[in-house]
């Protein structure tokens, strides 16, 4: 068995925050500055009632009303999520019932950020390809909204909320439809990207308040530049294929500053090349395939297309793959 994509969809937060509307908390951001450091206008927050799981069921639902999968058929449910409802039980259990999913359903939860959708990948093809399921809902979701500090800009004009479901189903095709697969990891660098507080071992921080993200700027952007380009030259030898066989390539959705830098220091093309943050800014594990449906909805991935899926960042982390493309839009 090979597993294979079978649609993509997502959800969006209920509510939006425009650059305009955070340029009034500092005399250091206006308007245009924010939009060119990190490639967006508006990203999506999710309201007060509305959490990870409600968005990651909405993409699901979405996946449903195409008619393009059934319920009935998911035998297993895998779960990407820095945003958990609860620690106990897994938020995979819970969506697993919310979503009607048959009880022979197996749901797992993937504690993973920015690299998370595509480690989400090589979970699921090796659950179908080892033939532990035939049919799997992939779903990434986080409201990392949740973990800004209302006074950093350098995160809250970045970072927005979303959710996402892919559809993985087995095929009796010859040919890979998914991978090869690249991971690493540096926990080296853990310390500049993370949430402090609210785990069993960190302390809140300073403020005596909820849980924080800080994020290191520079030393996020020197581990980009560093790791990023030698993975994706890596898995082009893994695979022996150069750049020139690669259709279309779709990172990690961090911000347009650094994926402009990636795309030069790889000589990319901009044609072959996918920037789709502008209206939802970074939405972490959902990131990609919210930009893989942007692109297909937008006719630049077609069926037959050989496509090349990056994640990387908090961990850190990274996990690249290669996909063939196999459906027409619907």
């Amino acid at each position: 068995m090979r597993a294979r994509i079978v649609a993509v969809d997502y959800q969006l937060g209920k509510t939006c925050i425009t650059n305009s509307q955070l340029a009034t908390l500092s005399e250091q951001w206006t308007e245009e500055k924010i939009w060119q450091k990190t490639g967006v206008r508006q990203r999506s927050i999710a309201t007060a009632d509305e959490y990870a799981s409600d968005l990651a069921c909405h993409a699901a639902e979405h996946l449903f009303d195409r008619g393009l999968i059934r319920r009935e058929e998911i035998d297993f449910l895998v779960y990407v999520t820095q945003s958990p409802d609860q620690l106990m039980p897994a938020t995979a259990c819970v969506i697993q019932s919310r979503l009607g999913l048959a009880s022979h359903c197996g749901a797992i939860e993937i504690n993973q950020g920015c690299s998370g959708y595509v480690y989400g990948l090589g979970v699921v093809t090796g659950l179908v390809e080892s033939g532990q399921a035939r049919h799997v809902l992939l779903l990434c979701a986080d409201t990392v909204s949740r973990y800004l500090a209302p006074d950093d800009l350098t995160v809250r004009t970045l970072f927005g909320d979303a959710g996402s479901a892919t559809s993985i189903q087995a095929t009796t095709q010859d040919s890979q439809a998914i991978g090869p697969f690249l991971h690493g990891t540096d926990g080296s660098g853990a310390e500049n990207l993370c949430v402090r507080g609210g785990g069993l071992r960190q302390q809140p921080d300073s403020t005596g308040g909820s849980p924080r993200m800080f994020m290191n700027g520079p030393e996020v952007f020197a581990f980009t530049m560093s790791a990023i380009p030698k993975a994706v030259q890596a898995l082009l030898e893994q695979a022996q294929l150069t750049l020139t066989d690669i259709d279309l390539i779709v990172f990690h959705q961090a911000n347009a500053f650094i994926l402009e830098h990636l795309r030069s220091k790889l000589k990319v093309p901009k044609e072959r090349f996918v920037i789709a943050m502008e209206h939802c800014g970074n939405t972490t594990s959902s990131s990609i395939p919210i930009a893989l449906r942007i692109a297909e909805q937008d006719s630049r991935l077609q069926s037959g297309m050989r496509v090349m899926v990056v994640g990387f960042g908090v961990g850190y982390s990274w996990s690249l793959a290669l996909l063939n493309w196999p459906w027409m839009l619907i």
